[in-house]
């Protein structure tokens, strides 16, 4: 018999990273080590005694004692369909199609493999979700950053937008409200968007699933409202706003003129068939979610806005530190004003404090200063524990 040899991974795994939930292996080590720790680096608002809300549960609950416990339609329950469709109509949207996943992370999988073909090129903010970047790796794309400018509320600089597309560029990705930065988009930036996309025959893939939490009041626009003729794909689901991310329950919206879309759209659906369906009970909690009480949202707003006042006022506060003010979500983005490589300041901080935030270039390449990326999710009490933790840690090494 030969002798057995080791298994090589395949080349598309080599460049994916996903620095989120990598940073937790430096964590890990300070706890194996008997250290405490205080998790300021996952967006789940379950963890941090955001519950919920019950009647998505009960939903579920009632679907699975109704025997929906069978495989759905690849494309997702009528009802969910229907409830996702006057949600979008709502906001301007109109729908080609509706495709409910696996969480929104499938619907971006699908939009991306769907469209991007090995050396093609996609359109990502920088600082942005990490999902993309991973995603396109595997396909052998690019992820071709663009510049969210800070002096500018971390808004999309289209100036530079637009000197990185190429005759390879398929898409743009569009983050708003932004995860890392919590910045929320002008009509005349998403304008200025749609112009471009238009200009250079590309399609807008839209990431809005923080779309309720709004923390100053304004208006949250999507992007496919704007102009229904452009291809655009607007993700969406019940993790954030919905306080559901174990749910993994998510959905994609094409829009656009239909001549336009419906190859892309027919792909998309094909994907879908292939992995069978999305959890068939828990599709059932969409309509309840979008059409039922939505009481929750505007008592975790509340929540959320004293604990990014908190986080903005004492962030600013430390020597060397400085914070824009985050208008939706639940992050903060916060530059570090001194001459350090964020990963070793990250690891450092966590060996040493036990506070773990994620190092800002894991969510892309730009900014060149050095930033870092906090949850804002646990109570004040832990994160005024946090923040002194960071003082300290500051004055120690970089007063």
């Amino acid at each position: 018999m030969s002798e057995l040899k080791r298994v090589e991974p395949s080349k598309r795994t080599e460049r994916i990273e996903y620095a989120i939930r990598d940073i937790v292996c430096e964590a890990e080590k300070r706890q194996a080590a008997g250290g405490d720790l205080i998790y300021l680096n996952i967006g789940d608002p379950v963890l941090f005694g955001f519950r919920t809300p019950r009647h998505l549960i009960d939903a579920a609950y009632e679907a699975m004692l109704n025997s929906y416990t069978g495989y759905s339609a690849s494309e997702g329950v009528p009802e969910a369909i229907e409830s996702i469709r006057r949600y979008a109509k709502g906001k301007g949207i109109a729908p080609y199609e509706i495709l409910i996943t696996t969480g929104a992370s499938e619907a971006i999988d699908f939009a991306l493999s769907a469209l991007v073909n090995n050396g093609e090129n996609v359109l990502v903010p920088s600082p942005g979700y990490p999902l993309y970047n991973a995603l396109l790796a595997r396909l052998l794309g690019e992820a071709r950053p663009y510049l969210l400018d800070e002096e500018d509320n971390w808004e999309p600089s289209v100036e530079h937008m637009e000197s990185q597309i190429d005759d390879r560029t398929r898409a743009i990705v569009v983050i708003n409200p932004n995860n890392p930065t919590g910045a929320v988009y002008s009509r005349e930036k998403l304008e200025a968007i749609v112009e471009l996309a238009k200009r250079y025959n590309l399609v807008i893939l839209s990431d809005e699933i923080y779309d309720k939490l709004i923390l100053n009041g304004q208006e949250h626009i999507s992007v496919a409202s704007i102009d229904p003729d452009v291809p655009v794909v607007t993700f969406n689901g019940l993790s954030k706003c919905y306080l559901a991310p174990g749910f993994r329950i998510g959905w994609a919206i094409i829009s656009g003129v239909p001549e336009l879309v419906k190859d892309y759209t027919e792909a998309m659906k094909k994907l879908a068939r292939a992995r069978l369906c999305a959890c068939h009970p828990k599709q059932f909690s969409i309509p309840k979610a979008l059409n039922g009480d939505q009481d929750h949202i505007e008592e975790a707003i509340r929540r959320l806005r004293a604990r990014r006042d908190l986080t903005v006022e004492r962030l600013n506060a430390i020597p060397g530190i400085s914070c824009q003010v985050p208008y939706g979500a639940f992050y903060a983005f916060p530059r570090i004003e001194r001459d350090v490589e964020d990963v070793e300041f990250v690891k450092e901080l966590i060996r040493e404090t036990g506070v773990v935030v994620v190092h800002g270039s894991g969510f892309g390449s730009m900014p060149t200063t050095p930033h870092f990326r906090v949850v804002f999710l646990p109570s004040e009490e832990v994160l005024n524990e946090a923040y002194d933790r960071l003082e300290a840690f500051m004055r120690r090494h970089y007063a």
